[in-house]
């Protein structure tokens, strides 16, 4: 268990904040505000405490370099609109401006540093920026689950190198960890696992620690026709890692010994090509796993296997689902991805989604409020339910 912000005395404390604004711009607008809500209760806590409350973050990939088009303005305008009360906007990370306005703070009031990413020192974790960051932190919260499987200076770097001895997860953190915990510790059973996306390479670490874990695991996406392959079926055209096809067989062989249900498609949406855009309309037909033939790919599961693992959601207890079933951004082949994703939004389970393409699917869909939790972040999860340590998760208090 990790200590929250709930866990220690906060007021009247500078705390350094690391949330994750890396949301969305067009024409330096805010094009979805989701990330800022998240982190309004974290703040809203803080405030109400009479907290000095310092807010950092990165958006976008500067790399290293002061660029206006990537500034956290924007982001300030839009939470000082939704706290109802001036946010201060400091006009670099660890500069003379930032000194000046954090010096300047009261108890409750909050402001947010410029962009940590204008700094290379930030993604290097550097010592001495970590050290003059700690300048503006009584108090360290980490409440960005999204990069939270990054060792970087903002977070991790001022906690192991020993400038900041308090250090706390916020609101959004305690419930990643809560639910994520929840799912390979002590599920509601059945436990059954959906995993998509593109390669089997992506997913090794996560199928393998859900094959410790899991009661189903349901395959989906491109990483699916490696699993085909591997058992010996044509699948045309379609996406496959030839060099994990032993891996595949591997996975499989242990879900069997194990008596682990693993699904894999029983039929299929194919097109002769692949869309391009993306996002462009092209013939498709929908044919059983053994008749795909040598000209055609598959690019999103079809009916019946819709149905069959709709059907095993229906009787879960607890369902990860992470990546989704087909290109989901082609309206041609999202049928697969709806599917699960209104099975999930219909059942009685716990629905766990692992953020990244998964989390926008079921956003895209409008289904995100039907489900238990859904992640806010895409790599960090992905590493979470492999079972590995995350830098900025393993260097908060105990």
């Amino acid at each position: 268990m990790k200590k929250t912000i709930e866990s220690v005395d906060v007021s009247g404390k500078k705390c350094l904040v690391r949330c994750d604004f890396n949301v969305p711009m067009e024409g330096g607008k805010i094009t979805n505000d989701n990330r800022i809500v998240g982190a309004l209760p974290t703040i809203k806590y803080l405030i109400q405490k009479g907290a000095k409350v310092v807010l950092c973050s990165h958006l976008g990939r500067p790399k290293g370099e002061f660029n206006l088009k990537y500034t956290l303005a924007p982001v300030a305008e839009r939470l000082s609109e939704l706290l109802g009360k001036p946010v201060v906007f400091a006009k670099d990370v660890v500069g003379e401006d930032a000194c000046a306005k954090v010096a300047a703070l009261k108890n409750g009031e909050v402001m947010l540093l410029e962009n940590l990413r204008f700094h290379k020192e930030e993604e290097k974790n550097d010592e001495e920026f970590c050290r003059k960051l700690s300048a503006f932190c009584d108090v360290y919260v980490n409440d960005a689950f999204g990069t939270a499987h990054r060792a970087h200076a903002s977070t991790a770097g001022i906690v192991t190198y020993g400038f900041a001895k308090v250090a706390v997860a916020g609101f959004l953190i305690a419930k990643e960890l809560e639910c994520m915990d929840k799912v390979l510790g002590t599920p509601n059973r059945p436990l059954v696992a959906i995993l998509g996306g593109a390669k089997v390479s992506d997913k090794i670490g996560v199928i393998s620690n859900l094959l410790e874990k899991a009661d189903t695991i349901i395959i989906g996406g491109g990483m699916a026709y490696t699993f085909l392959r591997a058992k010996g079926m044509q699948i045309g055209k379609s996406i496959c890692e030839e060099d994990k096809l032993d891996l595949a067989r591997e996975l499989m062989a242990k879900a069997e010994e194990r008596k682990i249900k693993f699904l894999l498609p029983v039929d299929v949406r194919v097109t002769e090509n692949f869309p391009d855009p993306i996002s462009a309309e092209v013939p498709f037909r929908q044919v059983a796993i053994d008749c795909i033939t040598e000209d055609v790919m598959a690019l999103d599961i079809g009916d019946n296997t819709a149905k069959l693992y709709g059907e095993t959601v229906a009787k879960a207890g607890t369902v990860v689902w992470n990546g989704p079933m087909g290109v989901f951004e082609n309206p041609c082949f999202a049928k697969g991805t709806l599917a699960v994703a209104t099975a999930l939004a219909e059942s009685d389970c716990i629905s766990v989604i692992g953020g990244g393409d998964s989390a926008a699917a079921v956003a895209k869909m409008g289904l995100d409020d039907k489900m238990t939790h859904i992640s806010t972040g895409g790599g960090a999860s992905l590493e979470y339910l492999e079972g590995k340590a995350l830098p900025g998760i393993v260097c908060l208090n105990d």
